[in-house]
């Protein structure tokens, strides 16, 4: 599956690659030799615990370069009035009567129980490109939707104040 990356995610994972390669990388070498030191390597759990660290790390790395490979890069832009990536929206759900307040991130980043939720999901998908005050319908599955409205758009980087007085 390819993943939906922004320019910001792209730089995250670079520098977590690099990150894991000049750092990681080194400290796990390191822990590999000084494991293989201490004799024995059939019965040194040490070095054992070590080279899976190693290995987790290449593994990683090798992950988020295969990720980077072929990612969609999209765009983080969006009309100041129009839900996009990146931006905290508050909602009324109509049917359990609740206020709730999402941010629309790609799907690496998505995060429910940190309120982070993928422009892929069912809920990221219905919120983009809409306005305030328009009614929503997210369709969870063929049986089964819900609807909600949109009471506030913030922008990425705008103060919570600013964003209410402009809609």
């Amino acid at each position: 599956m390819r993943e939906q990356l922004t320019k910001g995610d792209i730089k995250k994972i670079k520098a977590e690659i690099e990150h894991r390669k000049v750092v990681v990388r080194k400290e796990a070498l390191e822990a590999v030799k000084e494991a293989r030191a201490h004799g024995d390597l059939s019965e040194n759990f040490e070095y054992h615990a070590a080279k899976k660290d190693k290995n987790q790390n290449e593994s990683r790395i090798r992950y988020l370069e295969r990720m980077l490979r072929t990612a969609v890069v999209i765009s983080e832009d969006s009309r100041a009035d129009e839900v996009g990536i990146n931006d905290t929206v508050q909602v009324y759900i109509e049917e359990d009567d609740e206020l709730e307040t999402y941010r629309l991130v790609t799907s690496i980043r998505g995060n429910s129980m940190a309120g982070l939720v993928s422009v892929e999901s069912p809920i990221g998908k219905a919120l983009m490109g809409h306005k305030v005050l328009e009614r929503v319908s997210v369709k969870v599955n063929q049986e089964y939707s819900y609807d909600l409205i949109i009471k506030a758009i913030f922008k990425t980087g705008e103060d919570e104040e600013d964003c209410i007085r402009k809609f």
